[in-house]
């Protein structure tokens, strides 16, 4: 049996990092009012030098350099994105080219705040075919270049950034062994105008700007996150006494805290970083696990579950032994 381990892990944020504070001298907002119905109080802007793909390449070499590794290893690359530097071709590509990779498999997925996950489950299945051997899965996002700004209710959600990992292809005769264990992904195109981008090439000819219904979404968000959790520990033979820590989509404090009390888990089990990042999409559940890798918090052989939630809708979630 292949599994695909976790070998690496790695994150980047734009330079440019902004307060509630900051933010309410430009919105009709305040810190109270974002920290109360959200929990954040930082995101990170990308600036006019830094793109999806430019902060994808920093996540990407800091996740190859984690996993003791050259640009070279690597034969896949899975970029899940909403925010892509070109409507083609893919990002994936220009990240493989900023890296100086001469041939390697590389292409986008688009599931929005799912993407990360959806990307994880593609890269897998691959690798446990046996023809590639290590695969380089990102999120990335420049999610500030798709906000109506003049919308406080949208507009203090969102943040730039990327985070990635390296997933090598592993034989194992182990069924307590490293790797992913189990992913389970949904969709339900019925809810497309709860979330979603008012524009697009084949409708309107413009990029478009990011439109949502916050109560709605909150509502599906919690039922279909706590489901597929439970849906793939089921399938990865585990219980939720079994899991070390949850990785979520760190899109709202509030749904983080009601999705952990729907399955019984503990808030110290959760990883907490949209505070700092606010919503990143694709990049979100990523950079989250770097940021509990690198602060020791996540160790070897720890039970993780990963799961998000966005617009489509898509959902999904992810659980393996580090």
């Amino acid at each position: 049996m292949i599994r695909a381990v976790l070998t690496g892990t790695g994150s980047a944020l734009p330079v440019r990092r902004v307060s509630n504070a900051e933010l309410a001298q430009e919105v009709d907002t305040s810190d109270e009012w974002i920290v109360e119905r959200t929990g954040i109080r930082f995101r990170h802007i990308a600036g006019p030098d830094e793109t999806t793909a430019t902060l994808a390449r920093d996540a990407a070499s800091a996740a190859i350099a984690a996993a003791g590794l050259s640009a070279q290893d690597i034969d896949l690359i899975v970029l899940a994105t909403a925010t892509p530097d070109q409507t083609f071709p893919a990002t994936a590509t220009k990240v493989q080219a900023m890296l100086g990779i001469d041939d390697c498999v590389a292409f986008d997925v688009a599931a929005v705040c799912s993407g990360f996950l959806y990307a994880v489950q593609v890269a897998d299945s691959m690798l446990r075919t046996g023809v590639h051997r290590r695969a380089l899965v990102i999120g990335a996002e420049t999610f500030s270049r798709i906000l109506d700004w003049q919308d406080r209710t949208t507009c203090v959600l969102f943040g730039d950034g990327a985070g990635a990992i390296v997933l090598e292809g592993q034989e194992s005769e182990e069924a307590d062994g490293r790797g992913i264990l189990a992913t389970r992904l949904h969709a339900d195109g019925r809810h497309n105008d709860l979330l979603y981008v008012d524009g697009g090439p084949s409708t309107t000819g413009t990029v478009g700007k990011l439109r949502m219904k916050g109560r709605e979404v909150f509502r599906h968000a919690v039922v279909n996150l706590a489901a597929v959790m439970a849906e793939s520990l089921v399938i990865a033979g585990l219980s939720s006494e079994d899991v070390d820590w949850v990785v979520p989509h760190q899109a709202n404090a509030r749904i983080l805290d009601a999705t952990a009390r729907k399955l019984g888990l503990p808030p110290e089990k959760v990883v907490v970083t949209v505070d700092q990042h606010a919503n990143t999409s694709a990049a979100s559940v990523p950079l989250a696990l770097d940021t509990a890798m690198r602060d020791g918090r996540v160790r070897a052989g720890d039970i993780v579950v990963l799961e998000a939630m966005g617009g489509g809708f898509t959902w999904g979630a992810a659980v393996l032994r580090v």
